[in-house]
């Protein structure tokens, strides 16, 4: 194979725990004598053939560095597959670094952009991608999150529980967007985790697109059962990906947002959170009721964090995996560590056979763990509609009668996944289940 180097860049949004990797793949191609060199600002400028953005990566250099937040590389979102010349000059100024090997630090755009780019090195480069985002939704087993996710979460829980001590101290809502451009992992690992009032995520509707209408709705139906329990507070926390779910038709009204060449709104460029305040606080006011709302984006305070335990140790498993795969002759395949091992997943497995994309892990709303999050919110529920007393407190609390409170707000329970339902007899073979120490004797 052409040359000896091994190459590494960072492509995509910060994470915590980007700096680690690098550390840990350094430190083990160093030991066995490999150079490393690390591309800055990802593929911004070997796409274009320039090699001067380049920095050799030594153990001197890299052994204290995972403890930081950031990425030492810089990153970018720049894609070389949108032009196959992008491509060329890609495997073009590697060969010229002397990189035979490259190992790929990002989410579901950089993977792709990993294996388009090995494909057109046709064996003369091997690469290897490590999982990272906040967002929690590549194609990973269910229980193996992408690293940077946990740290984003534990700081998030951090932001949102002082959030709620002031939303309590001066009775007002918070609706907090979080991070998830795709899936709402992050929004509710963060609502749940803190014990937000409720936690609204794209998976859990049903009907697409989703009407403005509803999300407004059931913001409003919360703020109403919270209200008619003494409570003027809360804190709402809202995937920002719900965007890219609502019904364009809704949006037309909104100014300042750039539009494409069809005349359509670009829903990434709309503040979710503006728009839902001022629609929640219209649709209250109509009910004679006055709340204060304030709307708050978090993102950018979570994904270039210091790295919490979790993310060190998780990162340099993944960094020197990453290092060691490549060193002994693999190719094409994601790292992954599942249950304390190792496991490559071959970069053909990633592959969505219906949209020729990398695969986009979302939220199981017919999970247990998605099922005991929503039993624990406050929101108008199915058993709500169902119970007298309930129903005439929550149509008090909005000035309307029982039948005119269950017109408005009745059909938020159509998507209501059902009642979590355990398995009792699992259970008691559980709880009776010997311990380890019964086992062998």
């Amino acid at each position: 194979m052409h040359g000896q180097k091994l190459a590494i860049l960072v492509g995509g949004g910060p994470a915590p725990g980007i700096n680690s990797v690098v550390s840990a793949a350094t430190i083990r191609a160093q030991l066995d004598g490999v150079d490393v060199v690390g591309i800055r600002d990802g593929f911004e400028w070997v796409m274009q053939g320039d090699i001067n953005h380049v920095v050799p990566l030594t153990i001197d250099a890299v052994s204290r560095m995972h403890f930081r937040g950031g990425s030492f590389l810089g990153t970018s979102r720049a894609n070389p597959t949108v032009d196959p010349t992008n491509l060329d000059n890609t495997v073009a100024a590697l060969q010229r670094l002397s990189v035979s090997r490259l190992i790929t630090i990002g989410g579901d755009d950089t993977a792709f952009s990993a294996m388009k780019l090995e494909e057109r090195a046709h064996g003369q480069i091997h690469v290897a991608h490590v999982p990272k985002t906040i967002d929690n939704d590549l194609d990973l087993p269910p229980h193996v999150d992408t690293f940077g996710f946990q740290t984003a979460r534990h700081i998030g829980v951090e932001i949102l529980k002082n959030l709620m001590v002031d939303a309590k101290t001066t009775s007002r809502w918070y609706f907090v967007i979080a991070m998830g451009r795709k899936a709402g992992h992050l929004a509710l690992g963060i609502g749940k985790a803190a014990g937000s009032t409720l936690t609204l995520i794209p998976e859990e509707f049903a009907t697409h697109p989703v009407r403005l209408t509803r999300i407004v709705d059931t913001l409003a139906g919360a703020i109403l059962k919270r209200r008619s329990y003494g409570r003027l507070d809360g804190v709402a926390v809202i995937a920002e990906g719900l965007v890219l779910d609502l019904d364009p038709r809704d949006l037309d009204h909104i100014e300042n947002v750039e539009r494409d060449a069809h005349g359509h709104l670009r829903l990434s460029e709309v503040n979710i959170g503006d728009v839902l305040k001022r629609d929640v606080t219209a649709r209250l006011k109509a009910l004679g009721i006055k709340t204060t709302i304030t709307e708050k984006n978090i993102g950018y305070e979570l994904r270039s964090a210091d790295p919490i335990p979790f993310d060190m140790e998780y990162t340099r498993d993944l960094g020197y995996c990453a290092a060691k795969y490549l060193l002994t002759g693999g190719n094409a395949a994601m790292m992954s560590m599942q249950a304390g091992h190792f496991v490559p997943i071959p970069f053909s497995a990633l592959i969505d056979a219906r949209t020729g994309r990398t695969k986009v892990r979302l939220v199981d709303v017919s999970s247990t763990r998605y099922a005991i999050a929503r039993r624990y919110m406050i929101r108008l529920r199915r058993d709500d509609f169902d119970d007298p007393r309930e129903l005439a407190r929550f149509a008090t609390a909005a000035g309307l009668t029982v039948d005119e409170f269950r017109r408005q707000f009745g059909y938020l329970v159509d998507d209501e996944p059902p009642p979590l339902q355990l398995d009792a007899e699992l259970g008691a073979a559980i709880d009776h289940a010997p311990e380890a120490g019964e086992r062998r004797s």
